[in-house]
């Protein structure tokens, strides 16, 4: 892994979507946990119900168009995009419009205002960067990542995680997880390859900000990998 230090500002400023989301409200935990994190800003459809003094929130109702926000999105080095939504019931054209459209023209306007900014994505597992396989949800989201790896960010970095376990107490987990969540250990043990959690994806993603990695796209062992290090690691 490729250690990068930080520059003399040193804290993170971070830009976050998709906090009601599980992926998105976990990243935003570890980030109001994490020393180096030093603000966030939320930005959402409705408020996220959350107060803390790291926090500001953006409530904007058509994130299609941020643009009238853009006073409101400089002076931010980390953006962790995290919003989604399931393919199921979906024609690749609607799944286009959330998926692509929408996140390429937020990660425009922040390449644009930020160019010192880190970019981490959340994709899924299966993803299809030659935009040619059957799966019509791998194919949209590898015509994300590749569009994204081309905006001039500092670093643009695609998370691809698998089973993701939840933090406990947090409120946005889907509800299978539920009968799923005992068997975390032993599919840790025996599967690492396609298991990681809302802890290590937040941690890793704070961490592929302040140390780098030595690649953009970052699968469960990845994730695992550049997470482990955090010296808040055995924190409650």
């Amino acid at each position: 892994m490729r250690v990068e230090q930080r520059g003399s500002k040193g804290k993170i400023k971070a830009i976050i979507t998709g906090v009601t989301g599980m992926v998105g409200e976990g990243v935003l935990h570890e980030c109001l946990h994490h020393p180096d994190v030093e603000q966030v800003l939320v930005i959402g459809r409705k408020p996220c119900g959350i107060w803390h003094p790291k926090l500001k929130e953006i409530v904007h109702a058509n994130l299609f168009d941020v643009s009238p926000l853009k006073k409101q999105l400089t002076g931010y080095n980390a953006c962790f995009f995290s919003l989604g939504v399931s393919s199921v019931g979906m024609s690749e054209a609607e799944y286009s419009k959330i998926t692509y459209d929408l996140t390429v023209h937020v990660a425009e306007i922040l390449a644009e205002l930020n160019p010192d900014m880190v970019f981490c994505y959340v994709t899924a597992s299966g993803t299809d960067r030659t935009e040619q396989g059957r799966s019509m949800w791998a194919r949209v989201k590898g015509r994300t990542e590749n569009a994204l790896l081309k905006l001039p960010f500092k670093r643009a970095y695609m998370f691809r995680p698998g089973y993701i376990q939840p933090t406990k107490g947090l409120k946005n987990t889907h509800r299978y997880y539920a009968y799923l969540s005992w068997l975390y250990p032993a599919l840790k043990l025996l599967i690492p390859a396609h298991v990681t959690s809302q802890k290590e994806i937040g941690n890793a993603m704070i961490h592929a900000v302040s140390r780098g990695y030595e690649s953009p796209i970052l699968h469960c062992k990845d994730i695992a990998r550049l997470a482990k290090s955090d010296p808040i690691e055995n924190r409650d």
